[in-house]
């Protein structure tokens, strides 16, 4: 049974303020909490299911010291839960510190405050091999619930790094990429062996100040009435046609 102190803690942990106060963030449900104590990334505290603990047993035992996991039952890892649905496991992990790579390529975000598309980005990033994301100051929280849930696991293997956005493309010698309404053809554009793409919020785009340091303005053409693209979806086709250019 979750004590008052424990039930406190998780639902303390929902929001960024004490999140950045405990350096702590949660990860919900089976397939997130599973990828997590299958990574390097370290675990603090499980809540689980008996069914969840019994199936992966041979992953906890390894990551965590018994008196850090606690059997609960659905309704009270529902009541903690910051997710719709949530009857299998929440797992407390400590924020770790990385290092910002400078890797050939790099994907940064302007403005992204969707934390559901931020994740979903950070999926998208796995999937094509980004280990790490640029993040301007206003982009979503990286250990946001709705990120971490949206990334399907894929927090454990890509690194955010919040930067200063302006001032780390004005001192990359690589050429900068920009997705613009009215830029250059994405199909025909031949992409160099190193670069850093650069998505902005899907209302406001690219703001200002980043604009000024994009060396060329791409274009996803659409053929149909659709105003604009969701900018995760958007990601997902340019780091395809990257992919398909150079294989970086």
């Amino acid at each position: 049974m979750l004590s008052k102190n424990q039930q406190k803690l998780l639902r303390q942990l929902g929001q960024k303020k004490y999140r950045k106060q405990q350096r702590q963030f949660l990860v919900q449900g089976a397939k997130n909490v599973q990828e997590l104590l299958q990574s390097e990334h370290p675990v603090a505290q499980l809540y689980a299911s008996a069914d969840f603990i019994a199936e992966h047993s041979k992953y906890i035992t390894a990551r965590l010291d018994s008196r850090d996991v606690h059997h609960c039952d659905e309704a009270e890892l529902s009541k903690v839960s910051t997710l719709v649905t949530n009857n299998d496991a929440i797992a407390v992990a400590p924020i770790a510190e990385s290092t910002l790579d400078d890797t050939p390529w790099q994907l940064a975000l302007d403005g992204v405050g969707d934390p559901g598309n931020l994740g979903t980005i950070i999926r998208l990033a796995d999937w094509y091999g980004f280990s790490q994301v640029l993040l301007s100051d206003n982009c979503a929280d990286p250990t946001n619930p709705k990120v971490i849930s949206a990334s399907m696991g894929s927090f454990t293997r890509v690194s955010c790094h919040h930067v200063d956005l302006p001032a780390y493309l004005a001192n990359t010698d690589k050429p900068v990429y920009g997705a613009f309404l009215g830029g250059s053809n994405l199909h025909t554009t031949e992409f160099a062996e190193q670069g850093i793409l650069v998505m902005g919020s899907e209302s406001h785009g690219i703001s200002e100040p980043v604009a000024e340091h994009v060396s060329e303005r791409i274009t996803i053409l659409g053929y149909g009435g659709a105003e604009s693209l969701n900018v995760a979806i958007a990601s997902g086709i340019i780091l395809d046609n990257i992919k398909r250019c150079c294989g970086a």
